[in-house]
């Protein structure tokens, strides 16, 4: 086993699942699959999901893109359509397109205020938040390579890594 997962009591002792909605560069989908290695989840897109059946996960995980300041629209609306959850514990993560250096302190809360406010009022706890960089390539910034290229990159799969490891210690 290597030094990324978990044992594999671990992982029945822990039910997870990664939905994700990845779209334009699968940037948000490399973090989701880093984060899902360590956790032994399976990874599923917000159409792939039925409300009912996240009963079944004690952690569960949402992460996309950052569009205009929020997650995308099907990760938000499948948020709105969950089932009321008492011990469901979760977390947020994402990709953002814009330059790396200006995403300090406040920017990923903002970001991720809605979506942890629909899960917040569903009753599920959200125990960790990660974001990291990802390649933008929206509008005009396609004309000049975009922005972030080669991001998420393998210190930013390593740190989604670490935060999984983390997340499994502050959730037993």
């Amino acid at each position: 086993m290597d030094s990324d997962t978990i044992d594999p009591a671990d992982q029945k002792a822990i039910r997870s699942l990664v939905i994700v909605f990845s779209y334009h560069h699968g940037n948000t989908e490399k973090v989701a699959n880093a984060i899902a290695h360590v956790l032994g989840a399976e990874v599923k897109t917000p159409q792939q999901v039925d409300p009912e059946m996240l009963r079944e996960y004690d952690l569960i995980g949402f992460g996309s893109g950052i569009y205009s300041a929020q997650h995308h629209e099907s990760l938000l609306e499948l948020a709105d359509r969950l089932p009321r959850a008492t011990s469901t514990k979760a977390f947020i993560y994402s990709t953002y397109g814009a330059p790396a250096v200006a995403a300090g302190g406040d920017f990923v809360k903002k970001n991720h205020s809605r979506l942890r406010g629909r899960l917040e009022a569903k009753g599920y706890r959200v125990f960790g938040e990660f974001a990291c960089a990802g390649w933008n390539t929206n509008v005009f910034l396609k004309y000049f390579g975009g922005l972030n290229r080669g991001r998420p990159n393998a210190d930013d799969l390593e740190h989604a890594a670490k935060f999984a490891r983390d997340l499994l210690k502050t959730t037993r």
